[in-house]
């Protein structure tokens, strides 16, 4: 029984780290990568995701299954976010636990406009919300905050954004950690994108290590209102032999055709 609750508490860590560093998803850009962007969602618009993310090395499996993801452009600039994840947990000879995790909300601003030579920028402040059960491995127990800006400049079908923050996160055991990551990605055509990213985040406990990942992906659009992500990657320096993610996102407005 003693075992089997370190190995839950281990897996809490676990899935709060893959939280963290997988709910960094913004509105036009971030999902499906880990790598944010300052753009906001248009004004009086949404964007709701469908979506499922896995993580699986030698600490075990978790992620996300499924995870609902709501972006509204509330005010010039400014959009209002909020992930609500049913998630799982499963640590190396360990059944797997799944059940509502910890929930995300934020809000993104956008300060500055993308020009001639000066790239677009913003800050996307999140919350964690100790929703999910720690010792069932499916949250962290603990509120926690992101502190982080972002930045993003296009050249014709190309688009680079990227950035970083602070994680706050209190914990015994736990540290603060950084996180920052930058992407570059392509419009081929007007139905597919693809594009890939690098990630990096300090230690966020004891025991811990720090991580550096890449991730390979990108977005087919069925049309402007219906489209599918996709990526996967892996660790370069880390405990993820394999990432990845896939949803379904719905974008409308004001004059949206439904």
């Amino acid at each position: 029984m003693k075992s089997r609750f370190h190995r839950g508490l281990a897996a809490a860590a676990l899935v709060a780290l893959f939280a963290c560093a997988f709910g960094l998803r913004a509105a036009a850009d971030g999902p499906p990568f880990v790598t944010d962007d300052p753009e906001p969602v248009s004004l009086h618009h949404w964007e709701a995701y469908v979506s499922m993310m896995y993580q699986h090395g030698p600490p075990g499996s978790f992620g996300t299954l499924p995870h609902i993801e709501i972006n509204n452009g509330v005010a010039p600039n400014t959009q209002l976010h909020i992930i609500l994840p049913m998630a799982f947990a499963q640590a190396p000879s360990a059944p797997m636990a799944w059940g509502y995790g910890d929930t995300e909300v934020g809000v993104k601003y956008r300060f500055m406009q993308e020009g001639r030579r000066r790239p677009m920028a913003g800050i996307f402040p999140l919350v964690e919300v100790p929703t999910g059960n720690q010792v069932r491995g499916l949250g962290s127990g603990h509120l926690q905050i992101y502190l982080p800006i972002w930045f993003q400049k296009s050249w014709g079908a190309w688009t680079s954004y990227g950035g970083g923050g602070y994680w706050i996160n209190p914990g015994a055991g736990n540290r603060n950690w950084w996180f920052g990551g930058w992407l570059l990605q392509k419009d081929l055509n007007r139905r597919l994108t693809l594009g890939g990213e690098l990630f990096a985040s300090t230690s966020s406990g004891t025991g811990q290590q720090s991580q550096f990942d890449f991730n390979l992906g990108g977005q087919y659009n069925f049309d402007d209102g219906h489209h599918l992500l996709f990526s996967a990657g892996r660790s370069i320096r880390g405990s993820a032999d394999l990432m990845a993610y896939v949803g379904f996102q719905w974008t409308f407005g004001p004059h949206s055709r439904q």
